[in-house]
């Protein structure tokens, strides 16, 4: 299993970075996971996102997708393109310590 370094912790990570152990995960991981995805910061409304994509993983099984995060009311899909740029499910649930969600491709 592949393994990488993030806040000076090594973590089981699969072929595209995500974590396979989501019990290593610290908001310290989160962080230096944040910055490599080009996220400098995160603010309240990132934690919030990554809470609610953790309870959703726990309860689920799965990360949510965009569209369950938006009717959630967690946060607008157009914020959520703003926090998280680009793939905002995928970054989102790579920071959070979580799979790759389904569907994204």
């Amino acid at each position: 299993m592949a393994q990488k370094t993030y806040a000076g912790v090594a973590v089981d990570v699969d072929a595209e970075g995500f974590m396979t152990n989501h019990a290593q995960w610290t908001r310290e991981i989160a962080g230096a996971i944040a910055v490599e995805e080009g996220i400098v910061a995160l603010t309240p409304d990132h934690w919030k996102v990554l809470a609610f994509m953790q309870q959703e993983a726990r309860e689920k099984g799965t990360a949510p997708s965009i569209r369950k995060l938006s009717k959630a009311g967690v946060i607008s899909t157009k914020e959520l393109y703003t926090i998280f740029p680009g793939s905002p499910a995928k970054k989102a649930a790579k920071i959070a310590g979580l799979p790759k969600p389904v569907g994204c491709v």
